[in-house]
């Protein structure tokens, strides 16, 4: 393990760039690779490392999704600045031997965008690809692993050929379980009976000041360790919930909800920008979970987090399993698994290989085994997600796993937040209180799989279980439209099919604010306005897609509500209400000279949002066909056009 960043002979970093956990997964299965091999390894995002110390590693691997418009995560954006600065040489990065592989969805026009323009920087500055660089599709039928599997075994080969182990060394079998990085351990006895006291904590001291920092939870025993990097923590906003109400009729096959958050505090968004919400397991399940483990007994015992490995410092050691919200003194098993570890999620392939050290029986440990296996890839895809199988179901049929509780943090997922986009905008933002007011779109997931078994979202399944008056934190991020009251002025043409219209309302109800504001500030200024607010805004028309009139079409009556005050036009595809079917993308057909219009004689803004997959492309065919036929272009000029928004930002999706 580097801990100090300096030199070794035969050494890996492992880069990940990651919006929501997918690249981390896929650089820590890597991180598993080279270790396996021999390479001292560490694992961390991009931003956490000085580019300067990337030549003191014998290889770099990066995994890195794209976000937004084909923006670079978050937890990159750091690094990729550094990569940007002018001063650096062509030559900066000569010594540093790297690959990467990128995940995206091929949905976007800029696909796998982030991992392009990373690779060509870090070539630019003479950094040398000592491997061809990977990509991976989000829209393939069998995922990530479809493309990731075939690469990273052939990686593996190639690494072990360019850094041969020493003579007499071999790499680490698939069959040896590699040591964790942190285990769970108990708290002792007398530090058990000192938490539940009544006086625990209002001496002049606590024994959580007492303890040393190499741990997440201060208990009793472990050895002291300094120099610890604390954990990054985001600030998250505690928002109370005030509105939970249904949007569909009872009768409808889905529930849709309309949520409303309230802060205390006033921050200020965007429309595009998106509220991370962490859900919690349900009791019953985690009842269920520590039952089948074994573990009921000791289920409420405080416990603590300790790293495994003796070093002298902890920089650049690996973090512990819980980040996003660190436990604190009340941990248990119970708390991780209600509300930090992840019992619901398919699990990946890596889960597979775990659990087969801890199973006596032979028969089982093959079954697990052969799903590891690269050979067997679409044996792992019919049995995990195709009928959407989660891990606690895996557990039930191979009952004869037992995991040891002292290693849940090194083989259960961490439990993520999920991403929804603000649908509130304009005078929906404000609260009475003073505070900020978000409101979100949400639908509920709950279906029925191939295998006839009811499936929910863990976080929808949770926000529809919460009761007015709860109190929640969230986590405020910047969404991926970049939209700016600047380009208020231009005519706006948005698509919004389902919960995709969360932030085209945000963004309606925006624009109305910006122009009420400017025409106060007229009136204010002496100077009149015949035309009252709407001569500071373009034209703005919604194409919003549902199945029923009766029972989804979201936000109608504010519809009509903004096409009073702002000439707002909706164009509405009911793609169930008539014997055949329509969707958005005939609409915009239908509207063809609207649509060209908006969008080529006044150079106007297009957004797209919604779910990926089919509805983005069939969307794109249309807007090629709109300006064939309003320009009377060949297809390959009207590709031509659309790209053109494209770099000029014009064209703009956000989708799921």
């Amino acid at each position: 393990m580097t801990t100090d960043g300096q030199h070794n002979d035969r050494t890996a970093l492992i880069l990940y760039g990651s919006e929501t956990g997918n690249a981390q997964d896929v650089a820590e299965e890597l991180g598993r690779t080279t270790e396996r091999l021999h390479f001292l390894t560490r694992v961390s995002d991009l931003d956490s490392v000085d580019i300067s110390l990337l030549s003191h590693y014998s290889v770099i691997l990066i995994t890195i999704s794209t976000t937004g418009q084909g923006d670079l995560p978050t937890n990159a954006q750091v690094f990729w600045r550094s990569l940007l600065r002018k001063r650096l040489s062509a030559g900066y990065l000569e010594d540093v031997d790297f690959t990467t592989f990128g995940l995206g969805d091929s949905s976007y026009p800029k696909f796998n965008w982030a991992a392009r323009k990373l690779h060509k920087r870090l070539c630019q500055l003479g950094a040398n690809e000592i491997y061809p660089r990977g990509e991976a599709d989000e829209q393939h039928p069998e995922g990530l692993d479809a493309s990731f599997l075939p690469w990273s075994t052939d990686l593996r080969t190639h690494l072990l050929a360019r850094y041969p182990l020493p003579n007499g060394q071999t790499h680490i079998a698939d069959d040896v379980l590699l040591q964790p990085k942190w285990t769970l351990e108990m708290v002792s006895e007398s530090a058990e009976t000192a938490l539940n006291s009544d006086d625990y904590g209002k001496e002049t001291g606590s024994l959580a000041d007492e303890q040393p920092s190499s741990c997440l939870y201060q208990g009793s025993g472990p050895p002291s360790t300094s120099g610890v990097v604390s954990n990054t923590v985001p600030a998250m906003l505690t928002a109370r919930v005030t509105k939970n109400s249904r949007l569909t009729p009872w009768t409808h096959w889905q529930d849709v909800r309309h949520l409303t958050l309230i802060t205390s505090s006033e921050v200020s968004y965007a429309p595009g920008d998106t509220l991370t919400i962490h859900p919690k397991n349900f009791e019953e399940d985690v009842d269920h979970f520590l039952s089948l483990m074994g573990w009921t007994s000791i289920a409420d015992k405080h416990m603590y987090f300790r790293p495994t490995l003796s070093v002298d410092g902890l920089k650049g050691y690996p973090p512990s399993p819980i980040q996003h919200s660190p436990p604190g003194p009340n941990l248990t098993l119970r708390n991780l698994l209600l509300n930090h570890l992840d019992i619901t999620a398919i699990p990946r392939r890596s889960f597979f290989s775990l659990i087969a050290h801890f199973t006596a029986d032979q028969m089982h440990k093959e079954r697990l085994l052969e799903f590891t296996n690269p050979d067997y890839i679409d044996e792992l895809y019919d049995y995990t997600t195709r009928p959407r199988r989660s891990i606690l179901e895996v557990l039930q049929e191979f009952e004869s796993v037992k995991i040891p509780w002292q290693l849940i943090g090194s083989v259960l997922p961490v439990l993520r937040g999920r991403r929804f986009s603000i649908a509130s905008g304009g005078k929906h933002k404000g609260s009475e209180t003073g505070g900020s007011r978000f409101e979100l779109l949400v639908a509920i997931v709950k279906y029925r799989t191939v295998i006839k078994k009811i499936r929910e979202g863990v976080c929808t399944r949770y926000l529809a279980a919460l009761p007015e008056g709860s109190q929640i934190n969230v986590l405020l991020q910047k969404g991926g439209l970049n939209i700016t009251k600047a380009e208020a002025k231009r005519p706006v043409v948005m698509v919004g099919p389902g919960t995709g219209v969360a932030p085209m309302r945000s963004l309606i109800w925006e624009r109305l604010a910006w122009a009420e504001q400017k025409a106060g500030q007229c009136q204010k200024n002496g100077y009149s306005d015949a035309n009252g607010s709407l001569s500071s805004i373009g034209e703005n028309v919604l194409f919003f897609g549902c199945r029923n009139r009766e029972a989804d079409c979201f936000y109608q009556a504010e519809w009509e509500e903004l096409g009073e005050k702002m000439g707002l036009r909706v164009f509405t595809a009911f793609s169930r209400d008539q014997k055949q079917k329509v969707y958005v993308q005939d609409l915009l057909r239908e509207q063809a000279e609207v649509v060209y219009r908006l969008l080529h004689n006044q150079s106007g803004l297009f957004y797209i949002c919604g779910s990926s997959g089919r509805m983005p492309q069939a969307v794109r065919e249309s807007l090629i066909g709109v300006f064939q036929r309003g320009g009377r272009m060949e297809r390959e000029a009207a590709e031509a056009y659309l790209l053109t928004m494209e770099k000029e930002g014009r064209y703009k999706q956000e989708t799921w």
